[in-house]
This record gives C-alpha cells, structure tokens and sequence, in this order.
C-alpha cells in the first residue's frame, strides 16, 4: 500500500473496530450489521490484494531481471553466428536483428537456425561449437519464457492493484453509509459521536516543514580613506 492506501486502511480499521465494540446497540436485523459485515470484507479484501500486489512488484521486477539476462544470452548467439559468417562472406543470409527490440531479436534467431543449418559444418570449422544450433534453440525458448513470465507478472500487479483500489472504495463506502446510521443511533450521545468523528476521518498527510532560508549578511561599511599626512 502506498501512504494513501494506508491512510484509508487505517480508517478503516479503526471504525471497524469501533463498531465491533459498541454492535449489539444496533439491531439484530439493521442495516448496520449488513453494513459492518461489508466493512469487515472490504478489510479482509483490501489487506489480501495489497499482499498479492507487494508480492506481483517483487515478482515483475524479478521477471524483468530474468527477461534481460535471457535477452542477453540470445543476443550474444546471434552475435557469435554473425561474426562467423562474416568471416565465412554469408553475412547477407544472417542480417542483424534491430537492436532494443525483442520481437526482432526472436525473428532473427528463428531465421539464423533455418539459414545456419545447411552450413552448421562450416560453422563449426570456423570455430562455432558443435552445439551452436541446439544452444540457440534452447536460449530462444529461455527468452520466450521469459517474456510470458515478465508479461503475467506485470498483469498480475495491474490486477492486484485494481482490486486493491476496489475494495478500499468498497471499505469507504460502507463507512459513508454506517455514518448516517451512527449518528442517528447516538444523536443523544455526544461522547459516542466524537469517537466515532475520530475513527471514521482519513487523516491527512502530515505536513513537510519548509527550512526557512537564512537572511542574506550585509557586507560590511567601505572603509574611509585615511587623511594625508
């Protein structure tokens, strides 16, 4: 959660809890216990979907680290066959893939198995590893996976956040609704109304406090110029 969403969990979790103190006052059948009941899934709601969204960030991250280094691995196999067939005078048939680009980079490697097969002999007689292709082959499937996962990962923190705004706005609502029944239940009861003015307010972000900046300090007087003697 971010301060914001903090803020808002904590109110509330305080009306919650105010309610939880003082509920056999409402009636059994009243719209407050509905609307208690609702608060209290909007809690459990809203506290399971920030964790899954803390843990969604933690996974994209990690899945943007994974897809790098996957990237990494390919670009370096396209780099190894390149310099190859260069020195081979095939260059034209194993274009360089567009850098910054993954979908390129996965079409090139898909056309450098196909354009590399028929020449794997001399490739390898140029120094290329015996396994070049089947290297290629398994860093293409490394990189695929990568971005499915990276993908997934950044779709599952998008979720988990909208359900996180979801049921905070649900928790709000309730407590607007709880709101006009408190107060006609405790119109009587200034002390109850207070507690719950207190508990049901988001507070506001605390304040930061400018430094004031130092006056600037006057140069000091000329110096008059001495009489002559």
């Amino acid at each position: 959660m971010n301060d914001r969403d903090s803020r808002t969990h904590q109110m509330l979790v305080r009306s919650r809890d105010f309610l939880a103190q003082c509920i056999n006052d409402f009636a059994a059948t009243g719209a407050a216990r509905k609307l208690f009941s609702d608060l209290q899934a909007a809690i459990t709601a809203a506290e399971q979907q920030s964790a899954a969204h803390a843990s969604s960030i933690g996974q994209a991250r990690q899945g943007t680290r994974t897809r790098g280094e996957a990237r990494d691995a390919l670009q370096a196999d396209i780099d190894m066959i390149y310099s190859a067939a260069r020195t081979m005078g095939v260059d034209g048939q194993f274009p360089r893939p567009a850098l910054n680009n993954d979908e390129n980079l996965l079409q090139s490697a898909a056309a450098y198995a196909v354009n590399a097969l028929p020449l794997k002999t001399q490739f390898i007689a140029h120094e290329l590893p015996a396994d070049f292709l089947d290297e290629l082959a398994a860093d293409t499937i490394s990189f695929q996976a990568a971005i499915t996962e990276q993908t997934n990962a950044v779709g599952d923190r998008i979720s988990a956040r909208r359900e996180l705004d979801d049921a905070l706005d649900d928790g709000v609502q309730a407590v607007r609704r709880l709101n006009g029944v408190v107060r006609v239940k405790y119109a009587e009861n200034a002390g109850k109304l207070a507690e719950w003015t207190a508990a049901s307010h988001i507070e506001r972000p605390p304040r930061s406090e400018k430094v004031p900046t130092p006056s600037p300090v006057p140069p000091p007087p000329p110096v008059p110029p001495r009489p002559a003697a």
